[in-house]
């Protein structure tokens, strides 16, 4: 009789298991298939030197993507910056990159530094930060505009280095005859501000994202002061350089900052190639910005990153499909 009574309790237990097999059990299988059927995904994330601020940034992104997302694995590889970052994208030994759009935009089309190697499948991930042109001199320089630039002891930057080509393209926009309008010093930031402490130079041109410490020590030091630019000037530029954008250096940035700083900035993307399959493209900007506030935390340079912003000023580059399709479902992109 206990025998009969056992067979009967596991029969029911059996038909019980089905039905809710039946009622529920199906989805959840259907689920755990749905994840199961990512194939894993190795993500070389280029970035730039360990001494600067990008790639510690790429290394807490390549950390979250792999915390967040368990068919990823992100690892990210310091490099010599924006140019061989988009080398390693287009020739497919890097997946994802940093890089600024002025040289994405080359890129794509195959000019300047790309001369003759276009990469018609570059696409955008997310804009990040800007990084303005500060034009900053002392105080007693009677400098005041760009314009007055003419015959000063000035410092471009290192030849052929970033200041020193923005400095070229505004000096030249705005009619100097670049450099022999100016005593031009082709020195670094840090020199600059020896310089300038010493009294030996009137001004420098500095590209890099704000608070700035070259341009923080040179006006808390030296008596420095920043220069603003002329709107039309900046539309200038922009019809032959798109990737320019309007940018405003708040008041109170720098000592002695009483007022809002108009100047040209260029943003800093995540980029990427359209081979990235758009599922995986699509998990990596949606992990990415549902925890922007938890990278802010220990990555300060994102506190002035916004989702709205992430599809702006992008010099008309496109967007890989798969952020696209994210943007697109939280409302910034039609």
């Amino acid at each position: 009789m206990k025998k009969n009574k056992l067979v009967a309790f596991s029969l029911c237990a059996a038909l019980l298991a089905t039905a809710l097999t039946g009622c529920g059990g199906d989805k959840a299988q259907d689920n755990n298939n749905e994840a199961d059927s990512k194939e894993p995904v190795s993500i070389s994330f280029m970035t730039a030197a360990t001494t600067g601020t990008v790639y510690p940034l790429g290394s807490a992104i390549a950390t979250l993507w792999n915390d967040e997302l368990d068919y990823v694995t992100a690892s990210a590889t310091a490099s010599n910056g924006g140019v061989e970052n988009l080398n390693c994208i287009r020739d497919g030994e890097a997946q994802i990159g940093v890089a600024v759009t002025s040289i994405m935009y080359e890129s794509m089309n195959g000019t300047g530094a790309f001369e003759g190697t276009p990469d018609p499948n570059l696409r955008v991930l997310a804009g990040l930060y800007y990084n303005p042109n500060q034009v900053v001199v002392s105080a007693d320089s009677g400098i005041n505009t760009l314009a007055d630039l003419k015959g000063k002891r000035f410092a471009p930057g290192a030849p052929g280095g970033t200041s020193e080509v923005e400095t070229n393209y505004h000096l030249t926009a705005l009619g100097l005859n670049y450099p022999d309008d100016i005593d031009a010093q082709y020195v670094g930031f840090t020199e600059a501000s020896d310089l300038m402490r010493n009294k030996q130079l009137d001004g420098a041109w500095i590209m890099a994202g704000i608070p700035t410490a070259a341009v923080t020590e040179i006006t808390s030091t030296s008596g420095g002061k920043l220069i603003p630019m002329d709107e039309e000037l900046i539309e200038k530029l922009q019809e032959t350089y798109p990737w320019y954008a309007k940018f405003t250096i708040p008041a109170g940035t720098y000592s002695g900052q009483d007022e809002d700083i108009m100047t040209s900035a260029i943003k800093i993307t995540i980029c990427t190639s359209a081979d990235v399959p758009e599922d995986v493209i699509y998990d990596l900007t949606k992990t990415f910005w549902e925890n922007i506030d938890t990278l802010s935390e220990s990555q300060s340079i994102l506190k002035s990153c916004s989702v709205e912003n992430a599809v702006t000023d992008l010099a008309g580059l496109p967007i890989h499909d798969g952020a696209a399709k994210y943007y697109k479902e939280i409302g910034v992109l039609e």
